[in-house]
């Protein structure tokens, strides 16, 4: 914003050097950011930030150089007195949520002709185009006070009347740069008693503007609700001195100083009598007290300032006080709508004080002795044991589309939980308008960045959380450990046959061995997306935790791949649900000092039977001599029946104290085969 200095000093006396006056307002955070000179006047650029609107003026930088001068601030005059006559306008405010006040004053038998030249020096100065004495006036106190205004002829708005109301539906209206503009039915618009005469607070409309031959001006100050002129605004694509301070919010109790001192400079510069107040006020301005103890100035500020120094720079910026001993109660004016907490109150404080009188001291802090918790211990571990099957791992950001899900085909119906999602307010882009469910469509993202630009390894893994709206005012934010794997089939010097499914689930089986979880079970899975012959659910302690296996054809149709039948193994585990399920101690056991038994079974069974459920029922026999058991072989094909799988599985026998002779093992040995053959309807492969 460009302001003359000139213009400062009619408002507060200050004798220093322009530099200076640069230099304390820098430290009060209003930063000056140049300086000029024009005709003999000091023109200085001043950035001023969103929060403070109350600085968009002279009054308002005038104002801040006389909190940091200590030096008395003078006002212009405003006063109307005697008995002035009725406006004769009627004001009538429909929507008081979005115009909360709305004053005006007629001035009658005005001329209107071209502003003396020292008006227009100041305008040109802050580079506003001079264009009649009665517009010039209105624009000058914008500049002066910082309140917009808007001028009206009188003899033009029909039934003498002034309605502030929504446009309503299939509205239009020709503003004052000649542009008919289409209306949203929420804009907030200045009607007469036929029609729209002015966009609220933006622009004023063709048909009642002030022209050559007005006589009678009708001048309006009021004040919007800063969120409908920044939405009308936008929506019009529609800036103007007017709106850019109303969207930040203006003074609503000073208007009326604004209004007063408009009308009598209308009346100096134009001749007229000025009429007496029109002021519709539906909402009135509640000052908010704040509490502030002055222990908490000086522990925020790190430097001790005297009571009466806090209470008399405070009360310089127009904040009143009232003292309490320990602390003190501040009251904003009605101009510093940004100041809410006790901090913005201190921060005041430490404004006016000068930023350059707080030392700068290297902060003191109690820091923690750094050590991990074991949630924290083990989601590092969980880390370091993919990274350590080859898995690299991606960093995503938390959002997803439905379509994701629908090319992975969850239903949309049910209790499927992974369709409850939550809707983004204001997304960066509609493909990403959800809070992710689940991590595998971001795997997916990354794969296929990845196979376009000819990796033929690709393995990623993701830790992260999911957002679940159990429809409570905050959604369920469960961890979940997910990762894809794909490897390009390339003819090599040796032979491997390990499927890609095995290869995954190989590197979840170690991930479970170094976190000490056993008792967990892989059982065929009916997830949709996933190929039903390979895949597999993870059980622990009857708790489904996860899932993993290849990517369905159906999915991979989907996606477009250039790749002949690729083979995209997937997963994801519940961490959350893990994390219950680990060893709480580590129990470390003696070496085995005595030689094991070996013994090897091949088993007929069902090929609908559960190999984990056979492998559950041998390790849950009840023998102390069992150590382990193994599957190591699956085989189905010539000489086993096509209803049929074989199993082979390892049993190792051991004794703790003692060496196992052959006639101790078989025996139990012959009864561990029954009880699970009863149990299981199996046969031994090869038995006659």
């Amino acid at each position: 914003m460009r302001i003359s200095l000139e213009w400062i000093k009619e408002f507060v006396a200050v004798s220093a050097a322009p530099e200076e006056i640069a230099h304390r307002l820098t430290m009060a955070g209003l930063e000056v950011e140049g300086m000029e000179h024009i005709d003999g006047d000091v023109v200085m650029e001043v950035n001023v930030t969103p929060n403070r609107p109350d600085c968009l003026s002279v009054l308002g930088v005038a104002r801040e150089v006389a909190a940091v001068f200590s030096i008395p601030l003078m006002l212009p005059k405003s006063a109307i007195t005697g008995h002035p006559d009725p406006s004769g306008v009627e004001v009538i405010i429909d929507d008081p949520d979005l115009c909360a006040r709305y004053t005006g004053r007629s001035i009658f038998g005005v001329s209107v002709a071209p502003s003396p030249e020292w008006m227009q020096k100041r305008l040109e100065k802050c580079n506003i185009r001079s264009i009649n004495n009665v517009v010039d006036v209105t624009n000058y106190v914008l500049l002066e006070l910082g309140h917009p205004l808007h001028a009206f002829d009188a003899d033009r708005l029909a039934g003498k009347k002034i309605r502030v109301a929504r446009a309503g539906r299939d509205r239009s209206m020709m503003t004052l740069d000649g542009v008919e503009r289409e209306l949203d039915e929420d804009t907030l618009l200045i009607w007469d008693a036929a029609a729209p005469v002015a966009v609220a607070g933006i622009m004023g409309g063709a048909g009642s503007s002030v022209t050559e031959s007005t006589k009678n001006v009708f001048l309006e100050s009021a004040y919007f609700t800063p969120t409908s002129i920044r939405r009308s605004s936008r929506m019009l694509g529609l800036k103007s001195e007017s709106s850019y301070r109303f969207e930040r919010g203006t003074d609503r109790v000073f208007l009326e100083q604004a209004l007063n001192r408009a009308a009598l400079l209308i009346a100096e510069l134009g001749g007229g009598m000025v009429s007496d107040i029109v002021d519709t006020y539906p909402v009135k301005f509640t000052p908010m007290a704040i509490t502030v103890p002055y222990a908490k100035v000086h522990t925020l500020l790190g430097v001790p300032i005297a009571h009466d120094v806090i209470r008399n720079l405070l009360q310089g910026i127009g904040i009143g006080i009232e003292d309490r001993g320990t602390d003190f109660i501040a009251v904003p004016p009605a101009f510093r709508s940004d100041i809410t907490e006790p901090v913005d109150i201190i921060e005041e404080v430490a404004r006016c004080y000068g930023y350059d009188n707080i030392p700068a001291r290297v902060p003191r802090t109690l820091l923690s002795e750094g050590t991990l918790n074991r949630r924290e211990r083990t989601i590092q571990d969980i880390r370091q044991s993919i990274r350590k099957a080859g898995f690299y791992e991606v960093v995503n950001f938390s959002f997803m589309n439905s379509a994701e899900l629908d090319i992975l085909s969850i239903a949309e119906h049910g209790n499927e939980h992974r369709r409850r999602h939550i809707m983004l307010k204001n997304p960066l882009r509609q493909e990403e308008c959800l809070m992710r469910t689940t991590l595998i469509p971001s795997l997916i993202r990354n794969f296929l960045y990845n196979q376009t630009r000819g990796l033929r390894d690709i393995r990623l893994f993701e830790l992260s959380r999911v957002f679940i709206d159990w429809g409570k005012q905050l959604p369920n934010e469960g961890l979940r450990l997910a990762g894809l794997y794909f490897q390009y089939a390339t003819p090599v010097i040796w032979k491997d046959d390990t499927p890609p499914f095995y290869v995954v689930k190989g590197a979840i089986e170690a991930l479970f061995a170094e976190l000490r979880v056993s008792a967990y079970s892989l059982v065929p899975s009916h997830e949709a997306f996933l190929h039903p012959g390979k895949s597999a659910d993870i059980y622990c302690a009857d708790k489904r935790l996860g899932c993993l296996g290849e990517l369905g054809p159906h999915v991979i149709e989907r996606l477009e791949m250039k790749i002949h039948k690729p083979q995209i193994i997937v997963f994801e585990i519940d961490i959350d649900n893990l994390m219950p399920h680990l060893e709480q101690k580590t129990v470390y056991r003696q070496i085995p000092r005595y030689p094991a038994i070996e013994r090897d079974v091949a088993l007929i069974i069902d090929d609908g039977a559960s190999a984990a459920d056979v492998l559950s029922l041998f390790r849950n026999y009840q023998a102390e001599i069992i150590e382990g058991v193994e599957l190591f072989d699956y085989y189905k094909g010539k000489n086993i029946p096509k209803d049929k799988k074989s199993l082979g599985i390892r049993l190792t026998y051991r004794s703790k104290d003692r060496t196992l002779a052959e006639a101790e093992v078989e025996p139990i040995h012959a009864s561990l085969l029954d009880f699970v053959m009863t149990k299981t309807g199996a046969t031994i492969r090869g038995a006659a």
